[in-house]
């Protein structure tokens, strides 16, 4: 099979619009004409909740067959983002990575995220000649780096990417509710909603809670007596 990258019979035709094809992959064109090939978008889901994995998924698109409506995953419906994501699986290469709680705590956040990202680099089935990657701080990879600031809303690989994590760690922590149940992780997926807080008052925390955050090193310093 040609790799995902070689693919561009189809590539959209040349319209410069503000939401055009073109303009959201500015990006990886310009590093396709330096020769960096190929292009994969990386980003991360999971930094901010208080239980469960941050995981990261990097993601090459085929110019020629890029999904219609791809874009940050955070302004996406779950129905939308589940049908991107078949879609992605489709014709896209794609890897996945993951940091646990118990990286999570050893390492801190920051550098666990960064860790994850560079495991999804490693699960690509082709390496990349350059990552672009949401946010302003660059994982160790084996190939050119580039960074970009809300890269999830300007970068189409980098939006990919974003839904990509974002669906395969839904789906992981609503695996963990069925585990622990009275979370509501299927829901809040781990993050400090009301619900959540409430369930750590009256059930206290689990072994995928992560206790270098304030909330819940908190709670295990001062326990709510029954």
């Amino acid at each position: 099979m040609m790799p995902a990258w070689k693919v561009t019979a189809r590539v959209q035709p040349t319209v410069m619009t503000k939401n055009s094809l073109q303009a959201d992959y500015a990006h990886e064109t310009a590093a396709t004409a330096r020769g960096l090939v190929p292009v994969c978008g990386i980003d991360e889901a999971g930094r901010g909740p208080w239980a469960g994995p941050v995981v990261a998924a990097a993601v090459i698109l085929a110019p020629g067959h890029i999904p219609a409506g791809l874009a940050d995953s955070k302004t996406l419906s779950k129905d939308r983002r589940e049908a991107l994501f078949r879609q992605l699986a489709d014709v896209a290469v794609i890897g996945v990575g993951r940091a646990d709680v118990g990286e999570i705590d050893r390492l801190n956040i920051l550098a666990a995220t960064m860790l994850a990202m560079s495991r999804a680099v490693d699960d690509l089935s082709e390496q990349p000649g350059l990552a672009l990657v949401d946010g302003n701080r660059a994982p160790d990879l084996p190939c050119a780096v580039e960074c970009l600031v809300r890269g999830d809303a300007r970068c189409l690989s980098i939006a990919a990417a974003s839904i990509v994590a974002k669906v395969t760690r839904d789906r992981e922590m609503t695996a963990l509710a069925e585990r622990f149940p009275g979370f509501g992780w299927e829901r809040n997926a781990g993050y400090g909603t009301a619900e959540h807080r409430a369930a750590l008052a009256r059930l206290g925390p689990t072994e995928v809670h992560r206790r270098s955050f304030a909330p819940i090193r908190k709670l295990l310093e001062n326990p709510v007596s029954g």
